[in-house]
């Protein structure tokens, strides 16, 4: 009986997304759906992925958790209650025989004739990809329009890593692409209350930094106002996801993504709604709860969170500022975080000046208001003259101080004698011989030194220019992309992280080996060659870079 639910359950599932993608394409229009629930693979499949990730049968736990099932979860199921009874059973067959492994993102090889720019131009090709309807019991969420992926290990779209890449396609394509791309991230916010960390079932239990109203920004970028007023709708519901709850939390008593401190204030921390081993490192998640003495289910959440934020992982989360296994950070009121809700908050504002909303002008100039005190009252380090995080458990900021920092310069929200301080500590503790360090520390987390993240140099340089910083954020682009230039010409490649202490090399860390691609990487450099052009760095014009993009839909 239960077997039989399950599979009718799946069947409609799989043919409701089919005809709700067909509609939204043929309407071009962004769909509001009810959600539906849509559990992870470790759930679907219980004690076999559980088997499967414990023993190691493929060395990226990744593989597993994005593997396409031959038939229903129910048969396999089935299956696997069955045979591994049966004497000589092997695992590694069984998993061969029901599932599909997806291939990786292959980037095209290295031509010797091709310049960065052309190079660039050509992986947008391989990295953007078209609408499909996953298969049933795939862990892959549907889209409406084609996507940006990252590259590599990384199949399925991703929420900040979405704005970076846009980036090279803002300027030099037709609208169409990017328009795209942003419906698809209103569709997952009608769709399921926020945008997942990627496309994923396993990813539905949290977010990543709310970079939605920049991506929506791009849309119209003459006149963003009006494209906030377009998209008020799922600017307000992401709002509302991070801010769920906070008429609940309490001083020393935070509910999920809301935390209350003092005086009535309220400001944000990352989260996940899960306290699991995350799908995707599974294994990995296992082996570190088992060799702490923490609760395990603490563990987990404040790994998830950590990937909630991006930076998974950073000495930004680690209470002792070195080991993974001191990892706090639901503890933590983040700088970054907090700084994109302010221009979320802002943007929110100006969609409703266009819609003469009184209401919600009133509402949400006084939100972000709000927000601006609190950060200048608990993330404001006036002696250090840095933003940093907020330690709300401890009462006191933390002394983990990184490139998160430029955040409140990037969103507008620094005051301009802060802004000057902010760049004088960047220019003294984190600008290295090949662009913007993380943090000024070494801990072998990939978020830290000596690794630098092209997300971060964007959020830099645009950030310094804003508040008149021009030299040293011209420094900071032009160290970064003669870094990104160095490792082109020896290795063919663009990665997703780069040594800026030792150049020439790709950055170091993580549970996976460096990736290739690379989506954000790409992106920025496009953008800030088109910002610092150099005949030398390319044959054409930077500004020229992805004129194909437009094609691709």
């Amino acid at each position: 009986m239960v077997v039989g639910l399950l599979r009718i359950r799946q069947r409609i599932v799989a043919d409701a997304a089919t005809l709700l993608l067909a509609s939204v394409a043929a309407a071009g229009a962004v769909a509001a759906p009810e959600p539906s629930p849509v559990a992870p693979p470790s759930q679907v499949y219980g004690d076999l992925f559980a088997a499967v990730q414990t023993r190691e049968i493929f060395g990226d736990s990744k593989l597993f958790a994005d593997a396409i099932p031959r038939s229903a979860p129910s048969e396999i199921l089935a299956a696997w209650d069955v045979q591994r009874q049966l004497p000589g059973f092997s695992l590694r067959e069984f998993v061969r025989a029901h599932f599909e492994l997806e291939p990786a993102a292959v980037p095209p090889a290295l031509a010797p004739h091709l310049d960065l720019c052309q190079h660039i131009d050509d992986l947008w090709h391989v990295l953007m990809r078209p609408m499909t309807v996953p298969a049933p019991g795939s862990s892959l969420l549907p889209l409406p329009f084609a996507a940006i992926v990252p590259g590599g290990r990384f199949r399925e779209a991703y929420y900040w890593d979405s704005y970076f890449s846009l980036l090279g396609i803002a300027d030099g394509a037709a609208g169409e692409p990017i328009d795209n791309i942003v419906k698809n991230f209103a569709y997952l916010i009608d769709t399921y209350g926020h945008i997942p960390n990627g496309t994923r079932s396993y990813y539905l239990s949290r977010s990543q930094p709310p970079f939605f109203y920049e991506m929506v920004a791009l849309t119209s970028r003459n006149d963003p106002a009006a494209a906030f007023a377009r998209y008020l709708p799922q600017l307000r519901r992401e709002h509302a996801f991070w801010m769920d709850g906070e008429s609940r939390a309490r001083p020393g008593r935070p509910y999920r993504r809301v935390v209350a401190l003092a005086d009535n204030v309220r400001l944000n921390r990352y989260w996940d709604d899960r306290a699991a081993p995350r799908d995707e490192s599974y294994r990995e998640d296992l082996t570190l709860a088992r060799g702490t003495t923490r609760p395990a289910d603490e563990v987990y959440r404040n790994v998830r969170a950590a990937a909630e934020s991006g930076w998974d992982f950073s000495s930004r989360w680690l209470a002792d500022g070195k080991t993974l296994s001191s990892i706090e950070t639901t503890n933590i009121v983040p700088v970054d975080l907090n700084s994109l809700l302010f221009g979320l908050e802002t943007a929110i504002a100006l969609g409703c000046v266009r819609l003469h909303d009184d209401a919600c002008i009133d509402e949400f100039t006084r939100r972000s208001a709000a927000r601006h005190a609190a950060m200048d009252r608990y993330l404001w380090q006036n002696e250090s003259g840095v933003f940093g995080d907020y330690d709300w458990r401890g009462r006191h900021p933390t002394d983990r101080l990184s490139a998160a920092t430029l955040y409140p310069l990037f969103t507008g929200l620094a005051q301009p004698e802060q802004a000057q301080r902010v760049a004088r500590f960047v220019e003294m503790r984190l600008l290295k011989p090949g662009g913007l360090a993380t943090t000024a520390v070494a801990t072998g987390q990939q978020w830290d030194l000596p690794n630098g993240w092209a997300p971060l140099q964007w959020i830099a340089v645009r950030g310094l220019r804003a508040y008149g910083e021009t030299e040293l954020a011209g420094t900071i682009a032009e160290r970064w992309l003669a870094n990104v230039g160095r490792v082109y010409r020896a290795s063919g490649k663009l990665v997703e992280k780069y040594d800026v202490v030792d150049l020439g090399r790709p950055g170091g860390g993580g549970e996976y080996p460096v990736q290739d691609g690379f989506g954000w990487t790409n992106g920025v450099t496009a953008q800030l060659m088109r910002l610092y052009p150099d005949t030398k760095r390319c044959s054409k014009q930077a500004s020229q870079v992805t004129t194909r993009t437009a094609t691709l839909h």
